[in-house]
């Protein structure tokens, strides 16, 4: 047959009159598969129970917790914590799951196949200035018989909410703990460090920063003691010069009196030119200056002299220049341990003065330290006040929990499988596989379809066709194959009503509601 050839809408009738009954008998048998198949499929039930993501009691402004994290988040890691292996073959030995199977499984093959029956799906919600927000979750488990499938339902929905307790307040109490020691690592080491400060307080206390001001003054007022010193051991020097001499004239007292006229004549001369060195310093000093109490205390020593007559009187003034002399002696002692005293005290104020910025410098590190470790100790002891507040929220079951808003309820009808989709499906596919298996067949047939294909392979005109004259038996096979059909379309037409009126809906009802509908 030529390639140009095109099959017509009459060569496919004729196609689908010569096959009529193979597309027949293919719709049933493509159509009984399903149906069998549908009714075939054990059914699976489904107990699901709905856990609730509710938020913390208490306002976060007042007591904020330490588990602020996020809700799917959360729910993934008990997720994992539940689905482990222990806690699965726990419920599978306890439940005597997948005892029925044909096939028997391996301890790792029931695990897959409890994992693959357990679902867990989130809900959310569009919360203003946070996005979606997971506020429940929908935890289930599939199973062929319905009391088993409640019961692990509600074992699995236990698990979650215990987990969830138990991972919050192990949290919360490891945060407690994590932040105790490490504010005890912060006391001992603040503790370290005042020991350290105190200790070097103690050994530059005389040169601390704090006191500088103070050292100026006590230097400024030792130097003026210092001057003062100095002007009073002068003074304490010349008046014991002075008395030298006068020691000097008492002892030489009696050979005067004895002696020649003129050395008695200069005697009121010495005295007047003392009075007049005395009117002169009077004038330029004061009454305490030292030249002038010295001048004033020859001019006495002189009168004395003067009138005395007697060698007696003058070994009295002997013995008490002696004295004086003796007292001033004692005075320029004190004086000079005053003064290097003094000299020492200066040195040592000098001294701390200008070691006091190296002991600033070392001060401010040690306060620095001490400041770090201070500010650290009180931000770990804040946090451990909040660590401890938050735990006793999760204690107290305060703070946000999970809160079983519907427990799973015993199934009452499977949710596996669909058997309206599978006969649906059927009907698609019986047609489908019907007129595909018809196609291959007449592909694989290479035979000459009417005039028209005669005149194509040929290349000539057909002059007369003559049609086909069936015999009296192929009349009989037509005719019991027509009733067949016909049977075949009454028993599929009844099985079909059986299963709408078994699974879909009673066929008194479906007839009331078609009937509703058009009145």
């Amino acid at each position: 047959m030529s390639s140009e050839y095109e099959l017509s809408l009459n060569d496919y009738i004729a196609v689908i009159k010569r096959r009529a009954w193979l597309l027949g008998l293919s719709f049933a048998v493509i159509l009984g598969v399903s149906v069998v198949v549908a009714m075939s499929i054990p059914p699976i039930y489904q107990s699901a129970g709905t856990i609730l993501v509710e938020s913390q009691q208490i306002s976060p402004d007042l007591v904020s917790a330490n588990n602020n994290t996020y809700a799917d988040e959360r729910i993934e890691i008990i997720r994992q914590r539940v689905m482990t292996r222990e806690h699965l073959l726990r419920i599978i030995d306890k439940y005597n799951l997948f005892a029925t199977e044909r096939k028997q499984l391996t301890v790792s093959e029931k695990i897959d196949e409890m994992r693959n029956a357990i679902t867990l799906s989130l809900v959310s919600a569009a919360v203003k200035g946070r996005g979606e927000v997971t506020i429940a979750f929908r935890l289930s488990f599939d199973h062929k018989e319905p009391e088993i499938a409640n019961n692990v339902a509600n074992e699995l929905v236990t698990l979650f909410l215990d987990e969830n307790i138990k991972q919050r307040t192990e949290r919360a109490s490891e945060t407690t703990e994590f932040l105790t020691q490490e504010a005890n690592k912060l006391r001992v080491e603040l503790e370290t460090l005042e020991n350290q400060l105190a200790d070097f307080k103690q050994a530059h206390g005389n040169a601390l920063p704090e006191h500088q001001e103070l050292r100026m003054n006590m230097l400024s007022r030792a130097e003026v003691e210092l001057k003062e010193v100095d002007r009073d051991y002068k003074a304490a020097r010349e008046e014991s010069r002075f008395l030298e001499l006068e020691l000097a004239a008492a002892k030489a007292g009696p050979a005067t009196k004895t002696g020649t006229s003129n050395a008695v004549a200069d005697v009121p001369q010495d005295l007047a030119s003392l009075k007049a060195e005395y009117s002169r310093l009077r004038s330029l000093y004061t009454e305490a200056h030292p030249d002038v109490r010295a001048i004033k205390r020859k001019i006495a020593a002189l009168e004395a002299n003067k009138g005395d007559r007697a060698g007696g009187a003058v070994s009295l003034d002997v013995a008490r220049v002696q004295t004086r002399i003796a007292t001033t002696e004692a005075r320029i002692n004190s004086l000079a341990v005053q003064r290097q005293a003094l000299i020492n005290k200066m040195d040592a104020y000098e001294a701390q003065i200008l070691e006091a910025p190296q002991v600033e410098r070392g001060l401010v590190t040690l306060m620095r330290d001490h400041d770090n470790a201070r500010k650290k100790y009180e931000e770990i002891r804040t946090k451990e006040m909040g660590a401890k507040i938050s735990e006793s929220l999760e204690q107290e079951n305060k703070a946000e929990r999970f809160v079983l808003l519907e427990p799973p309820l015993m199934p009452e009808k499977p949710v596996k499988p669909n058997r309206k989709k599978v006969v649906a499906l059927g009907f698609v596919l019986a047609p489908a596989g019907a007129g595909g298996l018809v196609m291959l067949l007449e592909m694989m047939n290479q035979r000459v379809r009417g005039a028209a294909a005669l005149a194509s392979v040929l290349g000539r005109r057909v002059l007369v066709a003559i049609p086909y004259i069936p015999t009296q038996a192929e009349l009989s096979r037509r005719k019991r194959l027509r009733m067949l059909l016909v049977l075949s379309a009454i028993v599929i037409i009844t099985v079909l009503l059986v299963l709408v009126h078994r699974f879909y809906m009673p066929l008194d009802v479906l007839l009331f509601k078609t009937l509703a509908r058009f009145e």
